[in-house]
């Protein structure tokens, strides 16, 4: 008999290569997402239309489906949104996961079925702490995402010392691919180079080119979400890939591999910088390659360049669409 995975956040990035991962090992997977968005959803999945606000409807997709393991990957996830709209993302992505996990502890006290809980805790609640940043490092978060975030990441814990539940948290650092939604600063850069290249746009307008990351691949990533609910034992781990490079180092890779100078095209725009800047982001992944056996497979300027060709091969089809629209 096929295992259950829920898999809330389906629709996004983290989501569909997760589910791809599940199909391809015979998972039965479940998604809830928001009504209307299905873009990146496998055709595989069964889908519950709902949201992370709603506990009612959360409660009763799990006596739907009664997952073997729930992934919580739903979240108002972009940290320069969350400064505009605060409330919503500590509703959405803080209370949302005790939503998940509430309902989860209701299910199992009544059917007596003990779901693993994996929740998506994110680099951002460590603030500006020194680097590199590991399990034991105190969160210091500088943005209302990070507030919330660290909100849920004591949840979990919480909900697995109090109820004694299998709760895992996944700290993972920034994690991008083709798939990253377009208001993201990498796939902003990518999709505009690629755009320039074809000279359909003109000028890109970025805010802080000196912020830090810890960027790697989000499909490796999601392999690392699974291997925690496959340990014997619910833990918080670390998950990155130990390097960090500038948005600045980014624009080169980029640019460079469609022989560009990004010099000539990207504009600082005051509107883009955070209230409150994060500067460098570093991961110290080694519990988790230890314990689960998980490395990073996909380097920096690889990930620059599959997503640089997967916009460009958009562009194309954008201006191939424009040449047929043109009129004889």
């Amino acid at each position: 008999m096929n295992r259950v995975a829920l898999v809330t956040g389906l629709s996004g990035q983290d989501g569909s290569y997760l589910a791809e991962f599940l199909l391809e090992r015979d998972y039965d997977v479940h998604g809830l997402v928001p009504y209307g968005r299905r873009e990146l959803c496998d055709p595989r999945c069964q889908l519950h239309y709902g949201d992370l606000t709603d506990a009612s409807r959360i409660a009763a997709v799990f006596n739907e489906v009664s997952p073997d393991e729930v992934y919580n990957l739903g979240a108002q996830s972009h940290v320069r949104v969350s400064f505009d709209l605060p409330v919503h993302t500590a509703d959405v992505t803080g209370v949302g996961a005790l939503r998940v996990l509430e309902a989860m502890r209701q299910h199992r006290d009544a059917s007596g079925r003990s779901p693993r809980f994996y929740q998506a805790s994110s680099s951002e609640m460590f603030g500006n702490a020194a680097s590199p940043q590991d399990e034991s490092t105190p969160f210091h978060p500088l943005s209302p995402y990070a507030c919330a975030k660290v909100f849920a990441y004591w949840q979990t814990v919480n909900y697995r010392d109090a109820y004694e539940l299998f709760a895992s948290n996944g700290i993972l650092f920034n994690h991008e691919s083709p798939r990253r939604g377009e208001h993201f600063v990498t796939r902003k850069i990518t999709r505009a180079a690629a755009r320039i290249k074809l000279g359909l746009q003109d000028r890109l307008a970025l805010g802080n080119l000196e912020a830090r990351r810890d960027w790697g691949f989000a499909g490796d990533y999601v392999e690392a979400m699974w291997l925690m609910l496959q340990h014997d034992e619910a833990d918080d781990f670390v998950i990155a890939t130990g390097q960090t490079h500038s948005v600045r180092d980014f624009l080169e890779e980029v640019f460079g591999h469609l022989d560009l100078d990004y010099n000539d095209f990207v504009e600082i725009d005051p509107q883009f910088f955070r209230p409150i800047e994060v500067d460098a982001l570093r991961g110290n992944s080694e519990k988790a390659q230890r314990i689960l056996g998980w490395e990073p497979r996909v380097s920096f300027s690889e990930l620059a360049r599959l997503m640089t060709e997967h916009d460009l091969e958009a562009a194309r089809a954008e201006a191939q669409g424009l040449t047929s629209e043109t009129p004889n």
